[in-house]
């Protein structure tokens, strides 16, 4: 087990907003230091057995919301590895209280990567109708929690997710053992 989270916890946490490379780096960190990796957008689709965008059609936001705190918690207090969360989990409350003791990064991009990154027509619940200035309305919420959240920022424009897990790597004195 590579050293960094507390026990019983994530060795790292990554968040941040839609773009940003959340399950990317998760994945190129994880190997990076030989750990799994996990991402709660998915384990989220996983327990509910359908997309998020469409949890968020048929059940609405509140659900979703309800049923995404549960897995964070779940996830903060028994995955070790590398996890990644959704864009808008650190807006509850419980979340943001969990996440104190723990390493957690926040993965910022400017708007125009986000957008190259993520393209116009995924499927983005929050970004569906003008996903421009809806993104840019998130992040102005978003960003002090991020900021205030953050043990380490690091800005994924122009970088590969390989160098961002390398910086992630070197930022919290995590022990690196991919040989590749």
């Amino acid at each position: 087990m590579v050293s960094g989270g507390g026990v019983g916890g994530p060795i790292v946490v990554l968040m941040g907003p839609p773009g940003a490379g959340k399950s990317t780096v998760a994945a190129e960190l994880a190997q990076l230091l030989q750990a799994p990796a996990a991402d709660t957008d998915a384990l989220i689709e996983s327990r509910e057995a359908m997309a998020i965008s469409d949890l968020f059609v048929e059940r609405g936001e509140e659900h979703f919301r309800a049923v995404e705190r549960e897995v964070v918690a779940d996830a903060l207090a028994s995955f070790e590895g590398v996890l990644a969360l959704g864009g808008g989990a650190i807006l509850a409350a419980d979340t943001q209280a969990a996440l104190a003791g723990h390493p957690v990064v926040f993965l910022d991009v400017g708007l125009r990567e986000a957008v190259r990154r993520t393209g116009l027509d995924q499927p983005r619940p929050l970004l569906a109708l003008n996903p421009r200035s809806a993104w840019l309305q998130l992040m102005q919420a978003r960003r002090p929690i991020y900021e205030r959240l953050a043990t380490v920022r690091i800005d994924t424009s122009d970088l590969t997710a390989r160098e961002v897990a390398e910086k992630i790597a070197d930022a919290l004195g995590l022990a690196r053992r991919d040989a590749g």
